[in-house]
């Protein structure tokens, strides 16, 4: 199976459990790996015949900014399902960043990363 990557999508989205993420919101980040057999399209040249990644990630920017979710397990969960209602992606992983998560120690990041399937 090819892969397409989006690395790096940021969203403003105000998920997680505690009122202050509800009402202040923070910077979510998602890297995704499509999986999808992109030879029909290089065949042909043919943009109709693979996944166009920028409307995918407007998509994903979509779902980031949109309905707020206690966990970023359920927000990689509907990003996953956003990206295989395209036809092509057979496959997709997804990695949400939480670089802002409430924690009271120093850190870098916390990070969800989910892979499914069409079944």
């Amino acid at each position: 199976m090819d892969r397409v990557a989006l690395r790096g999508l940021k969203a403003r989205g105000h998920h997680g459990v505690f009122p202050r993420e509800r009402e202040e919101g923070q910077t979510f980040i998602v890297d995704l790996v499509l999986g999808l057999d992109t030879r029909p399209a290089a065949a042909d040249d043919d943009l109709a015949k693979t996944v166009h990644y920028g409307i995918v990630a407007e998509e994903v920017v979509a779902v980031v900014e949109g309905e707020p979710v206690n966990l970023i397990e359920t927000l990689a969960e509907q990003i996953a399902r956003t990206c295989l209602e395209h036809e092509s992606v057979r496959e997709v992983e997804v990695c949400v960043h939480k670089p802002d998560a409430p924690i009271t120690v120093p850190f870098d990041d916390v990070t969800v990363t989910i892979t499914r399937s069409r079944v």
